[in-house]
């Protein structure tokens, strides 16, 4: 899934846009799931649509860690 030796072969410049990938994944799909457990929100939401709205961002976070993920070197 994850090629370590293909990590260690990136430019610098690469391997940190990857770790910025992934910390931006993990901020995602932390963010819905705090908007769908988080039932005194200080912003008035309706539930629906915190649910709805959290579940797009999983969905969005899954999208870019498989972006990243699928990384190629360049030739």
């Amino acid at each position: 899934m994850f090629n370590l030796n293909g990590f260690r072969q990136k430019s610098p410049q690469q391997r940190f846009l990857s770790i910025l990938g992934l910390a931006m994944f993990l901020v995602y799909l932390a963010l819905g799931v705090i908007l769908i457990a988080w039932s005194d929100m200080p912003v008035t939401i309706e539930r629906k649509y915190r649910i709805i709205f959290g579940c797009l961002l999983i969905v969005y976070a899954a999208i870019r860690l498989t972006r990243v993920l699928k990384q190629e070197e360049p030739e």
